[in-house]
Parts: C-alpha cells; sequence; structure tokens
C-alpha cells in the first residue's frame, strides 16, 4: 500500500526498491510458514491476531504521505525487523540450526532493506545495488520452496 502512495518524480523513483523489499518480506514469509510448522507452530486463523503477534507494528500510511515519510515508516519497519532477526538469531545459535540459518538470511536481506531506505533518505550510499530480477532474495531463495 505504501508504494501506491509513492507518487510523482520522487515517487516513481522509488517505486523500484520499495516493490523488492516488499516482495523479498513476502517471501521471508513463505520461507518461515514451514519452519514454524515443523517446530509444531500454528498461525491465527484471522488477519487481525496475526498482526497482534507480530513482533513489529504494521507500516501505516503516515498522516503526511510525502515520499520522505512513506521513506521514514519503511526505514522503521526494517529497523524492527533487524532486531527481531537479531533476537531470533542470538535465541537459536548453538541450539536450533535450521532456525537460526533461516533467522540469518532473513536478517542480511532486513539489513540491506534498511540501508536502501537509510540511502534514500540520507544521501549517503548503501551499496545498495539493482537485484537481476524484482524480489530476488538472494539470501533466503535457498529455504523458499518452488
Amino acid at each position: 500500500m505504501l508504494r501506491n502512495h509513492a507518487t510523482g518524480i520522487e515517487g516513481e523513483s522509488i517505486k523500484e526498491i520499495v516493490e523488492d523489499a516488499r516482495i523479498e518480506d513476502r517471501n521471508h514469509f513463505e520461507a518461515l510458514v514451514p519452519r514454524i510448522y515443523e517446530l509444531g507452530g500454528s498461525l491465527p486463523n484471522d488477519l487481525i491476531g496475526f498482526v497482534k503477534r507480530a513482533g513489529c507494528m504494521e507500516p501505516k500510511l503516515p498522516e503526511n504521505p510525502s515520499v520522505q515519510e512513506i521513506l521514514k515508516v519503511l526505514l522503521e519497519a526494517e529497523r524492527c525487523a533487524v532486531g527481531i532477526y537479531s533476537g531470533i538469531c542470538n535465541y537459536t545459535h548453538g541450539k536450533d540450526p535450521r532456525t537460526y540459518d533461516l533467522s540469518l538470511a532473513i536478517l542480511h536481506e532486513e539489513i540491506e532493506h534498511e540501508a536502501w531506505f537509510e540511502e534514500l533518505l540520507t544521501g549517503k550510499p548503501s551499496g545498495h545495488y539493482r537485484r537481476r530480477t524484482p524480489g530476488e532474495s538472494p539470501y533466503v531463495s535457498k529455504f523458499l520452496r518452488t
């Protein structure tokens, strides 16, 4: 939804990056679901329950939906995700190699997403590079079932 509100010349310039992050975040979910079930977990039956159990708040359109404000919301969402996956890595390191490997792969991508949005906000280089294909998930793709 936030991508749709990135309008004008400035907004059009960030849509591809926002879309890459969105698709890769969906890939993270797709890679995590089988592991959740393997560990005996389950997903909530309703979307509201799912959002309430999430470690990060759902990114919402800011009152002033300028490109800068949208980028700030996206940056905060990525920072939260980095914190969550760092915690999962710390918790599972040396205890659950499969969950650790998956969480570390996701963490690598979340750190990249954070850097992309930081670069767009500050103008400082992040090393962002264009993915070969949208939503490529270079670290997580090995965990996705095709």
